[in-house]
């Protein structure tokens, strides 16, 4: 993910603190812990030929990356889904590679609909388009996740507005916005929170170097979608995942039902290691046991030195 990448030599000087516990998330949180809250774990994508060798077996196609990836995360943020529509015999072969595993993908709105043009005039065969593909996912239908682009302002709010409210009641939506006026002005900001509360749809929180704003850390509903930029094992990495820790188990232990955290990088070959890192601390914080990254071990993947006719 580029959004919010800073020059690695302004990372020190990146205040990465989250912002306090909103007050208004009072009034989300029933403050009695859920003992049914689930945790999903994952990334964007399952597609990194960086990882094979390292938690994907040696030589393994990229026609195989998920059924090995569903080894290793509990959920995918799917982002192949926001750059083309996908019909019910494709998804349906992604399904198929979770079957019998508690894996949840949870698709990105496609961009011909967020992205280009009016919201709310001409998209409705794209839109219906859409979610006719993705209802193949079954059982393993995520959150769908909303994303309008970072020229999207509240100038837009109606029209915005108007669209959502036109969604699926019976699906899971999660919204991010990235135009600075809807975090820097008070009234658009809870307009927007107020509109999703009532809703029934949550506010993607984005955790990115260069746009701390995106951490509002405003829940609009008892579920959570947490989407991390980390910067390739830097050393903020390691303590910005600390402080998630902490609000995380805060959240599980005042009623949080549901929680989403997407691991994203720069470089997202080193993804696998941050994420080893987050599942450790949660488990451990939080009484968990969720799954985690295997490492193949490198030593198996050495040929021992054939021995010459002379030796």
């Amino acid at each position: 993910m580029e959004f919010g990448r800073v020059p690695v030599e302004e990372l020190d000087n990146i205040d990465f603190s989250l912002p306090e516990e909103p007050s208004w998330n009072k009034g989300i949180l029933s403050g009695i812990k859920n003992k049914q809250a689930k945790v999903y774990i994952g990334c964007a994508k399952w597609g990194r030929e960086e990882w094979v060798g390292k938690i994907y077996p040696p030589k393994t196609k990229e026609r195989d990356f998920l059924q090995h990836y569903v080894a290793h995360y509990n959920c995918i943020e799917l982002n192949a889904t926001h750059y083309k529509i996908y019909g019910e015999t494709g998804i349906g072969k992604w399904a198929d590679k979770a079957k019998g595993k508690d894996f949840l993908f949870c698709p990105k709105l496609y961009n011909g609909i967020t992205h280009y043009g009016s919201l709310i005039k001409g998209k409705e065969f794209i839109t219906n388009e859409f979610f006719r593909g993705i209802a193949a996912f079954k059982e393993h239908l995520g959150p769908v996740f909303v994303q309008v682009s970072d020229t999207f302002s509240p100038k837009r709010k109606t029209e915005l507005f108007t669209y959502l409210a036109s969604l699926p009641k019976d699906l899971q939506f999660f919204l991010e916005v990235r135009h600075p006026d809807w975090f820097a002005k008070e009234k658009e900001r809870n307009d927007m929170f107020t509109f999703l509360r009532d809703h029934n749809m949550g506010a993607v929180i984005t955790d990115t170097a260069g746009r701390r704003d995106c951490a509002h850390m405003h829940l609009t509903i008892p579920r959570a979608f947490i989407r991390y930029v980390g910067n390739s094992l830097h050393h903020t990495d390691h303590t910005r995942i600390d402080v998630w820790i902490e609000r995380m188990k805060y959240w599980l232990d005042n009623g949080m039902e549901q929680l989403f955290f997407f691991m994203h990088m720069h470089d997202e070959a080193t993804s696998p290691e941050l994420t080893v890192e987050l599942v450790d601390k949660m488990n451990i914080a939080c009484g968990l046991n969720l799954i985690k990254p295997k490492f193949i071990d490198q030593t198996t993947l050495i040929k021992p030195k054939q021995k010459g006719l002379f030796d």
